[in-house]
């Protein structure tokens, strides 16, 4: 294409315009046509992962309700020491949970005496304030206060709605 397209009739112009389109149309429709194939494969994926999913979710459900997990007031209760990011937390849904507020950088449990309140950000601190008598909670609101992971989308449940599975540290 070294013309000197300045030099050409707008006639011309216009037919070298229809020949460019004539020369793509088989090769847009080629195009399409695997667009269409990718978008079928990339269906079938997402249905597979979506099954895949529900299934995992419904086994960690069964496994919820045959007390293979305990809850949140269990793990707290027979805590000795170990971090809150040991394990994964789940909605008795089967949903993924994080502990504490959205956006802070470390999960936490927040327990009350009826006035007071007090944040426990391992399992130890949680054991210390669950052995003085402090509930999960702030005063008047028992509950274990979740969001879900990557929104800013937060719940305050009650804490035997809040399972405690060994999770995968990061890197280990």
């Amino acid at each position: 294409m070294g013309d000197d397209l300045t030099q050409l009739e707008a006639a011309e112009l216009e037919k070298r315009v229809t020949e460019a389109r004539e020369r793509m149309r088989p090769l847009e429709e080629q195009l399409a046509s695997i667009r269409g194939e990718r978008d079928l494969l990339l269906t079938e994926l997402r249905r597979r992962r979506r099954l895949s999913e529900r299934t995992t979710r419904a086994d960690l459900k069964a496994s919820m309700k045959e007390g293979t997990f305990p809850t949140i007031a269990e793990l707290v209760a027979a805590a000795q020491g170990g971090s809150l990011d040991d394990f994964v937390y789940n909605l008795k849904t089967g949903g993924e949970v994080r502990l504490g507020f959205p956006g802070s950088r470390s999960q936490s449990l927040t327990f009350t005496d009826g006035v007071q309140l007090a944040n426990a950000s391992d399992l130890g601190r949680a054991a210390e304030l669950y052995a003085a008598g402090w509930d999960l909670g702030s005063p008047g609101r028992p509950g274990v206060r979740v969001h879900f992971p990557g929104t800013r989308q937060e719940r305050l449940v009650p804490a035997d709605e809040v399972y405690a599975r060994p999770g995968e540290r990061e890197g280990g």
